[in-house]
Parts: C-alpha cells; structure tokens; sequence
C-alpha cells in the first residue's frame, strides 16, 4: 500500500468513520481509494504525522455527545496535524441480526457504548430483560451478529451490507437529528484539497497563567474583530491539575487580515496559539 491518497480512519470496515472516509474521497474524485483501518483515533494521528498515510479522517464532534475529546487532546497535545476539511455524516442505528436469526433468538444487545446509549428507550421497549455488550465500534458489533445468532447489533445499515447481516429494523435512536462531524486531517503543511466560498478556523489557546478574566479577553479579541465563534471546549492540558487550554472554532480563513490582527494579538497575551486549520465550511 502506497502513502499517496491512503485514508487511515477507525476501523473495522463499516464504522461511520469509514463511511465519512468515502465520502471525503468522493469529493476529492477519488473512486478507489486506499484504506488503513486503525483500531482508534490514536492510530489514526500517528500514521498521519509519520507520514504512513496521506490522510486520516477523525470524529470531531457529536450532536448529542459532543466533542470527541481523543480528538481534541491529539490536535492540541500530541499530533501536528492540520485539518483539511469536515463532513457530517447522518447517525441512525439500525438493529442488525444474523441472516438467519429470528428476534426471538435475540438474547443481548451489542454496540459500541455510544450506540447502546443511543437506544436505550428501543431496547428497553422492544427487548427487555437482554443483557448488553460493549464493542470497540459499531460495526465491530456486526462481526458479533454474524459468528452468534442470539446477538443483536445496533449500527448502520452501511456496516450490516459490508457484512452481509440483515437489517431487521432502522431509525431506532432515541433522538432523531443525530449527526457527527468529521475531520480530514493531513501533515503539517499539507496543501488545501477543498474550496469553497466559505471558511472555518480551528485553534487551540494556551494560557500563560491561570488568571482571572482569561477567558473573557480572548473572547473580547474574537468580539472585537468581529469573528463569529461556532465552538468552544476547554480541555485539561494533563500538565498539572487545574491547568486548561481552550479549543475554539469560529467562521473565516486564519488569512484574512482581520483574523490575522485577532490571532497576533491572542500571542501577545497567551502561551501558544496554535493553528490546527482553515478549511471550507
């Protein structure tokens, strides 16, 4: 396997990841492209900087869960990555059951423990009294269903036709309107593979010291400049307790000069203000 147009993404096949990952290579106009399944974000950063792959594609962000913090941790501590674009992928879990199965087999519920979470009020309602099991990824639990008849999966109906397994019902979340978004990462200085007439920025923000009124000077910059935040995550920087940096995303491209006096000014006032992207919304 060659490192040109490789996407690394968390595997087994089936995941949402993997299906974010054809759809990044869908709009680069990629028909076949090279996959490197990883076992978790962890694996999926560490082909991208040393250079295994050409790209990874991460889960940023949760409608419900929120933010991936695996990913936000590896942008702003351990990886130099930088993000190229994004994708958000529809959530909805199907229940999945060996083809040969009836639901009266069904003796446990197994999922990834987002999933699981994700449909509670189905499994309670529907299958009462079964015992559940925790798989490292949806589609991992697909595998369960189709070497074990008395498995149920909760997963995507992507996931069920790359394994052969039938979808015995669909849409059984919880709550509807459940979407992930999705990072195409690269190596640092990678050229932009998306245009767009419209931006997004992401940075991260360490502080000098743990002060007061932090917080609301960096927001005053951004206030300031006229920049329209669209998130902000604090997260521990795992140096000492107490001690936070903020991960924040807001609409525009790190060159335009507006953001460029907003940034430089952040500098003057902060440890490190590290770039981790501009890439069309």
């Amino acid at each position: 396997m060659t490192t040109s147009s490789t996407f690394a993404y968390l595997g087994p096949q089936g995941t949402y990841t993997h299906e974010a990952a054809l759809a990044f290579a869908t709009r680069m106009g990629i028909e076949n492209p090279d996959l490197l399944e990883c076992s978790s974000f962890d694996e999926v950063f560490e082909c991208v900087d040393r250079g295994k792959c050409e790209f990874g594609v991460v889960g940023k962000e949760n409608a419900l869960e929120g933010p991936v913090t695996a990913t936000l941790d590896n942008f702003a501590l351990k990886s130099t990555a930088t993000i190229l674009g994004e994708e958000v992928v529809d959530i909805h879990h199907c229940l999945i059951m060996h083809p040969e199965a009836r639901i009266e087999d069904i003796t446990c519920v197994a999922s990834h423990a987002q999933g699981i979470a994700q449909c509670r009020r189905f499994i309670n309602e529907q299958l009462p009294g079964r015992s559940t099991i925790i798989t490292s990824s949806t589609a991992d639990s697909v595998l369960k269903v189709m070497k074990d008849k008395s498995i149920a999966s909760i997963a995507n109906a992507f996931a069920a036709q790359r394994y052969g397994a039938k979808v015995y019902t669909s849409e059984i979340e919880d709550h509807f309107g459940n979407q992930t978004v999705f990072d195409l990462i690269g190596r640092q200085g990678h050229p932009q593979v998306f245009t767009g007439d419209h931006y997004k920025t992401s940075i991260a923000l360490f502080m000098q010291q743990d002060r007061a009124g932090t917080l609301n000077m960096i927001l005053s910059e951004l206030a300031y400049a006229n920049i329209n935040m669209t998130l902000i995550q604090s997260r521990p920087t795992k140096q000492a307790l107490g001690d936070y940096m903020f991960f924040i995303e807001f609409e525009g491209n790190v060159n335009e000069p507006h953001i460029q006096t907003a940034l430089n000014c952040l500098r003057l006032k902060l440890r490190e203000v590290k770039i981790l992207g501009s890439y069309p919304m």
